[in-house]
């Protein structure tokens, strides 16, 4: 069999615009599982929000979320390995966002203790951060420390504010520290405007990918990628089959292999059939 493990964006791929795994899609990825064909979900979403899709599924599949900073196993909460930042140039970064009026909200591998965020207390009454943590009473912890000394157990941070500002801050960022972060702009179906993430440099979904193919022996050429967002694209790229859903980007297309029907219309499954053929 020629390609031996299949990545899964989930928004805008694995599920439909209702947000739903449909019977199709679940049972093709059963198939793929029983094919002997390596399952990773890939996402943008942090973990807690993609643990109830591994159950319907019926295979406990490697979860690479944050879009490949965090990668966990849903067996046991066991994480697998997570992005670390240079402490020092994070504090920086931190200074500066706060400098701009975007107050950060930090991601942490805290899961198993009832929470994945930390915000700092002076940033409560910002809106965007009293709209998040509104939506995540139970999933935030507040931060009264340094800008120098981070929450344990950080892998990545976002800010939040329309299309154009995210834009400008990204721009900012990679003006003042080349090379140093990851960045993604990117719309959040569960809140208002866009957010900017932030991880180490080197971070992405592929970068997680290509980190749980070595531990499984598999090269590049045997990794099917299905996506339909800018944080797809790279893994799209590289994969020796790099799929775009029907509802994807014009610029996540550009990139693909082929492209798949929409996410409305079972495409996945048509994916799996593609790489049993």
């Amino acid at each position: 069999m020629k390609y031996q493990l299949l990545a899964v964006d989930i928004d805008g791929t694995l599920v439909n615009s209702s947000g739903e795994l449909t019977p199709a899609t679940r049972a093709a990825l059963r198939r793929a599982v029983a094919a002997g064909v390596h399952v990773v979900l890939a996402t943008g979403r942090r973990y807690g929000r993609v643990l109830h899709l591994v159950e319907p599924i019926g295979i406990a599949v490697p979860l690479v979320t944050a879009s490949g900073a965090l990668v966990k196993h849903p067996a046991d909460h066991r994480t697998i390995f997570r992005a670390e930042f240079d402490e020092a140039v994070l504090g920086e970064l931190l200074g500066f966002l706060l400098e701009t009026g975007h107050p950060p909200v930090l991601s942490v591998d805290h899961y198993t203790e009832g929470f994945e965020f930390w915000c700092r207390v002076e940033n409560l009454d910002d809106r965007d951060v009293a709209a998040f943590i509104a939506r995540n009473p139970a999933r935030v912890r507040i931060w009264t420390g340094s800008l120098d000394r981070i929450p344990p157990a950080t892998f990545a941070g976002f800010v939040m504010a329309s299309h154009d500002e995210m834009l400008d801050v990204e721009r900012a960022i990679h003006a003042r520290w080349p090379g140093r972060f990851a960045t993604h702009v990117l719309r959040s179906p569960q809140y208002e405007g866009f957010l900017c993430e932030f991880m180490p440099a080197g971070t992405s979904k592929w970068w997680a990918i290509e980190r749980l193919a070595a531990d499984w022996g598999i090269g590049h050429d045997a990794i099917c990628a299905v996506g339909d967002d800018v944080n797809d694209i790279q893994m799209i790229r590289e994969a020796g089959l790099g799929v775009a859903m029907g509802n994807a980007l014009p610029l996540v297309k550009a990139v693909a292999d082929r492209i798949a029907p929409g996410h409305d219309e079972d495409g996945v499954a048509t994916v799996v059939d593609w790489i049993l053929e």
